[in-house]
């Protein structure tokens, strides 16, 4: 027979100062959980966002990111021809090549200069990338000394419309302001690929060619036909599986650091509601003796009190979720595979909340379980001869 719900509610309102202080413990576990895991999901967010499943990205084998890479200006001319890659609607074929470099630069918040990406790109590469549009100003014009800048990094540097900044030693203005349906590029500063590639010394080769693909089922044969072909000497990824690879070295380390954060926090809070479970049963002695006389099992008394330390728990974990909450659109920064500044917001999607909440559960499950176990094994006529 099991115990009403009434019961452990009517109990938790009883003893409601140590019933809040399980609450508070829980949710701030559960909280630095969800802001930590919410983090961990932004950066990976903000790179799978950056790529597309219908184009595939070349770069030089062996090389892990675009800024290490090399291709040779003819061997990019061979790749171009491939009949795999789609055409625009004046049959220029849809391929981006393009370079890059980082600058260093001061943030508008510290003294302290970063490391900021650089990509010089020709204006095909728009309609290539896709999601990119130019929110503020205009576009930079080929052969002229302007950028553009991602709208991520606008603000954090003071890049707004009309300020100079150096690049290897040449002066360039910023005319625009663009966005990339949060990506990465919101990130870097873009301009015209051959006006870039003096002073970034990139006058005979690429660091990576984009291609749109006529059809996507076309991918492993075109990765077949490049990769094989020993002057290339070059590897093929669909774009969108490149960019969440060089997020995943980023991302177990946020995950991990969420994790033991929250371990041990969580440590912390299932000591504290064992304690607090312990005291609770010690408390209500004479009421477990008088629910087994009745004819309560014992697996009915354990499930009770698991069921008390849980609801307690669940609570704890809306709090945190809710502490965690205006985390979410909060704007962070970290170095990626390329080893520049790499804004991204937070996100605190539901499974991010959804697992803020399994946790706290089993916070619950394991801080109430041995209380349950030592009320349950409580002899019922000492248990009543309790004071």
């Amino acid at each position: 027979m099991a115990l009403p719900l009434s019961y452990n509610l009517r109990s938790l309102r009883a003893r409601w100062q140590v019933t809040l202080f399980s609450i508070v413990g829980i949710g701030l576990a559960v909280m630095v959980l969800v802001a930590l895991t919410a983090m961990a999901t932004g950066f990976r967010l903000a790179l799978r966002s950056t790529g597309r499943t219908d184009n595939a990205i070349v770069i030089e084998k062996g090389m892990a990111s675009e800024l290490m890479s090399d291709v040779s200006i003819e061997n990019a001319a061979a790749i171009v021809v491939d009949p795999r890659i789609a055409r625009a609607a004046d049959g220029r074929a849809l391929v981006s090549p393009e370079i890059q470099a980082l600058i260093s630069l001061p943030r508008t918040d510290e003294r302290a200069q970063v490391n900021v990406a650089v990509r010089g790109v020709t204006p095909l590469a728009f309609e290539v990338r896709g999601g990119l549009q130019v929110v503020e100003g205009r576009s930079f014009r080929p052969g002229a000394s302007e950028v553009i800048v991602g709208r991520r990094i606008r603000d954090r540097f003071g890049l707004n419309i009309g300020s100079k900044l150096m690049i290897r030693r040449a002066g360039w203005e910023v005319v625009g302001v663009f966005n990339s349906a949060g990506g990465a590029f919101e990130s870097e500063i873009w301009g015209d690929l051959h006006t870039l590639a003096g002073p970034l010394r990139r006058t005979q080769s690429y660091q990576a060619i984009v291609l749109r693909l006529a059809d996507p089922g076309s991918l492993p044969g075109l990765i077949s036909a490049l990769e094989t072909d020993r002057r290339l000497q070059v590897q093929v990824k669909q774009e969108r599986q490149f960019y969440e690879d060089q997020a995943g070295t980023v991302v177990r380390a946020l995950t991990g650091l969420a994790i033991f954060v929250a371990f041990i926090m969580g440590l912390g809070a299932v000591l504290a509601g064992m304690n607090t479970m312990y005291a609770i049963v010690s408390a209500r002695t004479r009421e477990v003796g008088t629910l087994r006389a009745l004819g309560f099992s014992r697996p009915a008394i354990v499930s009770c009190f698991v069921l008390e330390s849980v609801t307690l728990a669940m609570v704890g974990g809306v709090l945190g979720c809710a502490l965690a909450l205006p985390a979410n659109g909060f704007t962070s920064a970290t170095y990626g595979a390329n080893w520049a500044e790499l804004a991204f917001a937070f996100r605190t999607t539901p499974p991010v909340l959804g697992g803020g909440l399994v946790f706290a559960a089993l916070l619950g499950f394991l801080g109430g379980l041995l209380p349950a176990l030592r009320a349950a094994r409580l002899p019922i006529a000492s248990a009543l001869r309790e004071a």
